[in-house]
């Protein structure tokens, strides 16, 4: 409040300069009403024509090492960073995470302009402004958005909504005849920079569709949009529903080669096992036919056995002989020969070679007697 500084009496008799200092004393003591941040989450940011700063207590001029260090204790820092938050994107996030976390106790105001300013000096948007403000208002770093906020930042507004700074990120916003808008507001001191997210933007992602127009319209003509909806032509619409034929095809061979390798791959992986199974059971099968039928095999032996055993039934047993002189086997001796038996080979010429042969048997007949 202004302090008047005449010596003149007011109307009840009381002089001015007195009053003055009554007034700011009765200022001072009363307490700050702004708003809180929000600590817990359970329900949207509201708009700032919902719950305007009411607070009837004085607001100090801060400096940014101030703030930092945590004054004042008695009401939180109000931050402001607006824009126009088309297609709201982690960038957009980012920098209002920035802007939330300057100062340890901070109220974050945000402001987003109408359909209006934006197509006037920006351009034509996608989202509009109703599903800007909505978007804004469930992000999480948001304590208060305000509706249809000015182009350029006047010092009626920054009084209005109580505003100590304003955070955007340094690059100077040439627009509406400025080369840069937040230049009377660097120059106040109530300036905050922060550092704006590579790689992501709103017109990053606008350019990304147009590459990529035919594939996103067939995409939604695929989901049920007409051509009308999609703005798109007759000709162009029969061929993207072509092409979404060739590719379902495409994708349906796919899955037939991909379900033919899995195929292919398990008869593999069965026969593998199969050969395995008959390498051992064939090696088995080898192993016992070489211990019944081989070399040393037990048939071998058993047939040994049973034909030495037929050799000796077959055999019958002989004496065994005393005379080592004749010659003769000890196991098989040749039976005597029968003294009626003739040599054919040369018969007897007469009765005297008959009667000797006979006397010379009957000799022989002694002798083993």
């Amino acid at each position: 409040m202004p302090v008047l500084t005449t010596d003149a009496e007011s109307e009840t008799g009381i002089p001015k300069s007195l009053s003055n200092e009554l007034l700011s004393e009765t200022m001072e003591e009363i307490e700050h009403t702004c708003p809180q941040p929000q600590l817990t989450l359970i329900a949207p940011a509201p708009f700032a024509d919902e719950i305007s700063c009411q607070c009837q207590a004085p607001h100090e001029k801060l400096t940014i090492t101030q703030a930092r260090l945590g004054t004042p204790v008695d009401r939180p820092v109000r931050v402001y960073a607006d824009g126009i938050f088309d297609l709201f994107h982690s960038g957009h996030a980012r920098a209002l995470m920035q802007a939330k976390t300057l100062f340890p106790n901070s109220y974050l105001l945000v402001g987003v302009c109408s359909d209006d300013l934006t197509h006037k000096f920006k351009g034509f948007t996608v989202m509009n402004e109703t599903e800007r403000y909505e978007a804004l208002r469930h992000c999480r770093y948001v304590d208060e958005v305000i509706r249809d906020a000015p182009w350029t930042l006047t010092p009626e507004f920054l009084e209005k909504h109580k505003i100590d700074f304003v955070a955007h990120d340094d690059i100077p916003y040439s627009s509406a005849g400025s080369d840069d808008v937040y230049k009377h507001i660097k120059e106040a001191g109530m300036f905050v920079p922060t550092q704006r997210t590579e790689g992501i933007s709103t017109s990053d992602i606008i350019t990304r569709i147009v590459r990529d127009y035919d594939v996103y319209a067939r995409r939604n003509l695929q989901r049920g949009y007409t051509a009308k909806e999609l703005n798109v032509s007759f000709i162009n619409e029969k061929k993207y529903r072509f092409q979404n034929q060739v590719d379902k095809m495409k994708e349906k061979v796919k899955n037939v080669e991909e379900k033919s390798k899995e195929f292919v791959n398990k008869v593999e992986e069965k026969s593998h096992d199969l050969i395995q199974k008959w390498e051992e059971k064939s090696r088995e099968f080898i192993g016992n036919f070489l211990e019944l039928f081989g070399p040393d095999g037990a048939w071998k032996q058993m047939f040994q056995e049973r034909s030495g055993r037929m050799l000796q039934a077959l055999s019958p047993r002989q004496s065994p002989t005393s005379s080592p002189t004749r010659g003769r086997s000890p196991s098989r001796s040749p039976s005597p020969p029968s003294p009626w038996v003739f040599n054919k080979a040369s018969p007897p010429s007469s009765p005297k070679a008959a009667s000797a042969s006979i006397s010379s048997m009957s000799e022989g007949d002694e002798d083993e007697k």
